[in-house]
């Protein structure tokens, strides 16, 4: 009873309590209402969508329940449905469940007097196999309802059925919850009103009931603390007059006692004070001066929260701290400024250019011109030798470009009194901070030196780049514009930014060095010269990726070749080692190698990378196997594309491992990536690769590459390829010309990866230049064709080399008649050598031996070897086989050419 005494007494009296109390209480009944509606609202609805979900569900069970097409085709539908529909109605809960014909004719419904009467409502989807719902009203009222087809055995919708709840029952089954809801909002409106009576209680407990006396005392520790506190306070009313001014405040502003009342223009302070406090306007940390010290001036507003009008500032001594603020600046931008250093210096791997980013980083946070020298070795990726002090200038930059400065690539020998010279001898910074004196810098060059200092430049800073207890060269800063003379705490700040480019340009002088031995071996590894061979002309590049390009970028593994084939063959090869540096071009040079090997051995384009295949993989085990622990040797991946053109059949094959394939320019200029099955890299093992056969029309152009040349962070490799694609779309143009096209319109502008471009161009042997006969089974059938080829050559003017031939061609014969299997064919072909060739249908090749005395035969195939330079055994697709022999022609050239 006496809580309730005490509340009754808190709600009665005007308090803050009180009004907290009424304003939650009037918060939580609209709260409260809005809840009741919105869950009145939302059960309507569940009911209407669990009305429309039912209806459907029992609207298409009945459609599908057994018998139902029995009963629609009886004599008397209804009879036999009527029953069945209310049956489902009472069971399913729906207000009526109605059969019909497709028409709307209905067979059934919970008023018999409704029975043979049209359907009211939308059948038409339902009648084309659809699904219809929807809000009708009908005989029983308005309704929820869905129709449904009933689909015959045929297919056809045979009637209809539909199935709905009425409004009525919806809105009854929502307005059943209601009492449920009221007793729900009326317990949380007790609930709150409780809850909020308690705080309302503790709020009263938190103002303990002060009375004036009270007050008053509060006030008076209140001021006793506002004048013992450090910090001066000063408070203006709204006609800018001081109302208050604590001891501090007096002290620091050094105002007389009687300043109370007076304006802010009369209190006697600094100008710009007096502003801020006459204009009343918000401040933060404001610096003003007051006599000898330092303030930093708040001033907020006293009006914000509903209190009087005016303004409260607050006022504190800055003085010692200000100095050691700017020592603090100093060193903190000093610090920002090594920091930016190793963020924007060191970028590229190249020593050039981390020079030229020293210089432009410096001028104008540090120094008003910059000039880095450099030792010569340096800049070719050696160490310096020696102790003389000749440096070429890489760097320069400068807030003007017409200073007296040596320029950037002079090679300068700076004499001993220099701060350059003493700096790149001792290693160690040296300044001048008053170069007027002259104290032996102009020694260097006297005339220079007076334009020096007519240009204004006073002072200097030559700190010398080492790395690794190695001097590769110094940076002079130099003073124009600013007035300040370099000071010793600038020889640190030098000193250590210079030491951190030092070490950028050690890097990058180490990577050049590497990369320019990378590109030696590797153009070493790389062909001179293309051997001479008519089946197409042919031009090429190779372009190492710059050094320092892309992180990794450098020297690579591409690689391309041109080998000529027995038969006027040629074969064309492009291929790429995953990887950059001595690793990847001396894996380079073993691929290249085992493709001529390869090749020498005349296998088809598939089977030379299948076996090129075997040997990346043997070479991965290999160096797994003999590597150090410490020693980590990257797996050696590879791309390849092979291609045999033969310029008799102007037949093409090619086959890809994982490489790209090549652009195929027509005579008419059009180009195209015709379709070559790829196959995955080298190295992975096992796996198959197919081949392509191209018949190229004469003058027809491939065009063999690289990733390199297509792929760029910039654009898409679709984009690479199609801009290529466009490039060489133009005929006319000779293989030299489309390789300068390429590199100027496709090439990337900083490439990251090395890139090797092959373009050949296709010849057709002429008809003149080959004869080719068929040969019998028969022994006597040599001796004719040693006769047809002694008229070929001699029609072809090679009468010196018919004896020759007809022993070759008398041996190759008689051992395909006797040991071969139908067709036998010969062919002669004058190429820049002659060629004699004999196919027959057997894959059984002939092994040179040599014969002993006793034996009568087996020195026919050792005849060959010895009248020809050449010979060998290459298989068809078919299954047999193809040996052919070549001879030199008199002067080493073929008489007359391709076309």
């Amino acid at each position: 009873m006496a809580g309730t005494g005490r509340l009754r007494s808190m709600l009665s009296a005007r308090t803050v309590a009180r009004q907290v109390f009424l304003l939650q209480v009037a918060i939580v009944v609209l709260l409260v209402v809005a809840a009741m509606v919105a869950l009145v609202l939302q059960s309507r609805s569940d009911s209407e969508r669990e009305a429309r979900s039912r209806s459907l569900a029992v609207a298409q069970a009945f459609a599908s329940a057994p018998g139902i097409e029995e009963a629609l085709a009886s004599p008397d539908p209804s009879k036999v449905l009527q029953p069945r529909a209310e049956r489902a109605r009472n069971l399913s809960e729906v207000s009526f469940i109605v059969v019909m014909t497709p028409e709307g004719v209905r067979y059934t419904h919970p008023n018999p007097d409704q029975i043979g009467r049209n359907y009211i409502g939308t059948i038409g989807p339902a009648v084309a196999g659809g699904v219809v719902r929807e809000t009708v009203t009908g005989t029983l009222g308005p309704s929820i309802r869905a129709v449904v087809p009933v689909v015959g055995e045929d297919g056809d919708v045979i009637a209809l059925v539909a199935a709905g709840v009425t409004v009525d029952e919806v809105s009854g089954a929502a307005e059943d919850q209601l009492p449920l809801l009221f007793g729900t909002a009326a317990g949380t409106l007790a609930l709150t009103a409780g809850g909020t009576a308690l705080v309302s209680r503790r709020l009263m407990r938190q103002t303990h009931g002060l009375g004036p006396a009270e007050i008053t005392r509060m006030y008076e520790h209140h001021d006793a603390v506002l004048h013992a506190v450090r910090e001066g306070v000063l408070i203006l009313d709204g006609d800018r007059r001081l109302v208050l001014a604590n001891d501090e405040a007096r002290r620091l502003l050094d105002l007389p006692a009687d300043t109370q009342g007076r304006t802010a223009r009369e209190l006697g302070v600094d100008p710009d004070m007096t502003l801020l406090l006459d204009s009343g306007r918000t401040a933060a940390d404001e610096v003003h001066v007051a006599g000898d010290r330092l303030l930093a001036v708040n001033q907020r507003p006293t009006d914000r929260n509903g209190g009087p009008s005016g303004t409260v500032v607050t006022l504190r001594d800055t003085t010692e701290l200000r100095a050691l603020a700017g020592r603090a600046d100093i060193a903190r931008e000093r610090l920002r400024l090594l920091y930016d250093a190793g963020v924007r210096i060191g970028t590229t791997l190249d020593v050039v250019r981390t020079a030229e980013e020293l210089a432009e980083f410096a001028v104008p946070r540090f120094a008003d011109y910059v000039t880095v020298d450099l030792a010569d070795p340096v800049i070719g990726g050696d160490e310096p030798t020696g102790g003389d002090a000749d440096m070429r200038r890489v760097a320069y930059r400068g807030v003007r470009e017409d200073s007296p400065l040596y320029s950037v690539g002079k090679l300068i020998s700076f004499v001993s009194s220099t701060p350059q010279a003493t700096g790149f001898g001792s290693g160690k910074v040296v300044m001048e901070a008053d170069m007027g004196a002259l104290s032996g810098w102009q020694h260097q060059d006297p005339d220079r030196a007076r334009r020096l200092l007519a240009h204004g430049i006073h002072s200097m800073i030559a700190a010398p780049l080492r790395a690794r207890g190695v001097v590769l060269g110094v940076a002079t800063f130099w003073r124009a514009e600013q007035p300040e003379p370099f000071e010793q705490d600038d020889c640190s700040l030098a000193e250590e930014l210079v030491a951190r480019a030092a070490v950028s340009i050690d890097n990058a002088r180490r990577y050049t060095r590497e990369h320019t031995m990378a590109v030696t071996l590797q153009r070493s590894l790389l062909p001179r010269a293309l051997p001479e061979q008519t089946a197409v002309e042919v031009a090429h590049r190779y372009l190492p990726a710059h050094a320092g390009a892309g992180g990794v970028g450098g020297v690579g593994g591409d690689w391309f070749d041109v080998i000529p084939l027995p038969g006027a063959r040629v074969a064309l090869v492009v291929g790429d080692v995953v990887g950059h540096g001595l690793h990847a071009a001396a894996t380079m040079g073993r691929l290249r190698t085992a493709v001529h090997n390869f090749s020498n051995l005349d296998l088809p384009p598939d089977e030379l990378l299948w076996h090129l295949d075997e040997l990346v993989t043997r070479i991965d085990q290999d160096e797994e196997a003999g590597d150090d622990a410490d020693t980590v040797v990257p797996v050696t991946g590879a791309t390849c594309l092979y291609a045999i053109y033969d310029p008799t059949s102007r037949i093409c094959t090619l086959a890809r491992a994982g490489h790209l394939g090549p652009v195929l320019v027509g005579p008419d200029g059009t180009a195209e990536f015709p379709h070559v099955p790829g196959g995955p890299p080298l190295g992975l093992g096992g796996l198959p690769f197919e081949t392509a056969e191209l018949e190229l029309a004469e003058g027809s152009t491939l065009v063999l590459y690289t990733d390199g040349l297509v792929e760029a962070r910039g654009h898409d490799i679709d984009e690479g390829l199609d801009l290529l694609r466009r490039t060489v779309a133009r005929a006319g143009r000779t293989p030299e010309e489309i390789c300068r096209a390429v590199l100027e319109s496709v090439l990337p502008r900083h490439p990251g990866d090395d890139v090797a471009v092959l373009v050949a161009r296709t010849r057709v042997l002429d008809a003149h230049r080959t004869a080719a006969w068929e040969v019998p089974s028969d022994p006597s059938a040599v001796a004719p064709v040693r006769a047809a080829a002694t008229r070929t050559l001699e029609e072809w003017g090679l009468e010196e080399e018919v004896f020759t031939t007809e022993l070759i061609l008398s041996e190759l014969v008689t051992n395909a008649i006797r040991y071969g299997v139908d067709p036998v064919r010969v062919r002669l072909i004058r190429d820049r050598a002659l060629i004699c060739e004999v196919s027959d249908g057997s894959s059984t090749a002939p092994h040179l031996r040599r014969a002993a005395l006793s034996d009568e035969g087996g020195r026919g195939l050792f005849l060959v070897a010895q009248l020809a330079e050449r010979w060998g055994t290459r298989y068809t697709a078919d299954g047999g086989k193809i040996i052919w022999a070549e001879q030199p022609l008199p002067g080493g050239k073929a008489r007359g050419s391709g076309r």
